[in-house]
């Protein structure tokens, strides 16, 4: 009985939270207008297989509705502003593929004011949008809405010498949601927090099991094990495991070389908890003992990481981290020979980056790589307190470098964590994953 009624708190507390944020969204635009937001497609892997299914981010954000071809309409003008198209119940289909809300689901689960058979999409729409001045939806969503939008808006037309009244503009969604999204709420970050300590745990076994002879894919078994466990079903994205050389990869992901005695292995692994994700990167060497050059190359990276995080304050300007981040592995660089010249000349030019070549990190959240912009009135944004970042600063010194004496080849050194903007500073959201040299030496050699 109690867990009965706890998950029906839960239900309702989620619910409210997808309410306000409707009602939030709908003081957002203008007035007389429709919000349509699409589901995700499902995705063929090969013949008669799918890959499983993940709803898209907005539209979950939104609903917290996680079945495909589905699709939102909101009206915040209208007596019933919340509708939601989705599949019948079918008990054959259920059979096979699993149960379906159904419409009476979508009302009495989901909150909403009426719902229909996406069957009837097209038939319904023009109906529900006849009236409507303005049509907002997201221009940058993988799907073809615009389309149907276009042909709901002409057969609206087609009745204009009875008084029909299409609408008159198509808006972006994208800008007002992504802002919304930008900015964590209480519960989003409590969901953010797990999905890092697990990623923690995730990071901490690896480091303890990695040793010569392993391969990459059997360290990466290592990161799902653990996300499964604790109940993160997926990575938030294709983990990088690169050994040696492959560590200079960026985007790394075949995972399949054996890692050698003496090289560093590069890990850039994230789970995602209830549409959340974590992106994290530790680099550890394989045989649990940095070489010297190993140690100067990572020692580098680790300032630029501390001094990047410390200018994470809000109403500082996003560019400053990165700013620093450069500032620091130049001055690195040029202490151990292998950038020449004053440091104004090497940043001016930009001869640090066949090192480093990425920026400092990115928005975090229910995307990896999440919404909202790096920069606003064309000038880069300020930070603010509910902000989730990745600070990643990192060194790359590729076997195909020239110029560059041997003993430095081979190394590639990132650092990753994530922390949330507060009020007066910022919290590192994986604190307890072995950072310094000596921390993550101790760990790999348990």
């Amino acid at each position: 009985m109690f867990l009965h009624k706890t998950l029906i708190l839960i239900i309702i507390t989620m619910e409210n939270n997808y309410s306000k944020r409707r009602s939030q969204l709908a003081s957002k635009v203008l007035e007389d207008s429709a919000i349509i937001v699409s589901s995700a497609s499902v995705k063929t892997r090969i013949s008669d297989t799918d890959y499983a299914y993940r709803q898209d981010s907005n539209f979950y954000y939104l609903s917290g509705y996680e079945e495909p071809e589905s699709l939102l309409l909101i009206r915040p003008s209208e007596k019933d502003k919340f509708i939601i198209f989705c599949r019948d119940r079918d008990p054959l289909r259920e059979q096979w593929d699993g149960l379906r809300t159904g419409q009476k689901g979508a009302v009495d689960e989901y909150g909403a004011d009426l719902s229909y058979g996406i069957n009837s999409l097209d038939q319904m729409m023009p109906n529900l949008l006849e009236g409507i001045k303005n049509i907002y939806f997201s221009m940058s969503a993988p799907s073809n809405v615009d389309l149907k939008i276009t042909h709901w808006i002409e057969e609206i037309r087609k009745n204009t010498r009875a008084g029909a009244e299409p609408p008159q503009n198509l808006l972006s969604l994208d800008f007002i949601l992504h802002e919304m999204r930008l900015i964590k709420e209480d519960h989003e970050m409590e969901i953010m927090k797990t999905a890092a300590n697990i990623t923690t745990e995730a990071h901490i076994r690896a480091m303890q099991a990695v040793s010569p002879g392993m391969f990459e894919y059997q360290l990466e078994a290592e990161y799902l094990y653990a996300f499964n466990k604790n109940g993160a079903r997926s990575p938030a994205y294709n983990s990088i495991v690169g050994g040696g050389n492959n560590s200079c990869i960026l985007h790394y992901v075949e995972n399949n070389a054996e890692l050698s005695d003496g090289d560093l292995v590069l890990v850039d692994a994230g789970c995602e908890y209830q549409y959340y994700a974590s992106d994290v990167t530790r680099t550890f060497p394989v045989n649990g003992k940095f070489s010297p050059e190993q140690k100067e190359i990572y020692s580098i990276v680790l300032e630029a990481h501390k001094q990047s995080m410390e200018e994470a304050q809000p109403g500082n300007k996003w560019n400053l981290m990165h700013e620093k981040s450069v500032e620091v592995i130049v001055e690195g660089l040029l202490s151990i020979g292998l950038l020449e010249g004053s440091k104004e000349e090497n940043i001016e030019k930009g001869k640090y980056s066949k090192f480093y070549m990425h920026r400092i990190g990115h928005w975090l959240g229910m995307d990896v790589h999440d919404v909202g912009g790096y920069k606003k009135d064309g000038d880069w944004r300020e930070l603010e307190s509910g902000m989730v970042m990745t600070i990643e600063p990192g060194i790359y010194i590729s076997d195909n470098l020239e110029d560059i004496d041997d003993r430095w080849k081979g190394i590639g050194v990132r650092i990753e964590d994530n922390i949330v903007v507060t009020d007066s500073g910022f919290e590192i959201l994986t604190p307890d994953i072995p950072r310094t040299i000596e921390e993550v030496e101790n760990t790999v050699q348990g």
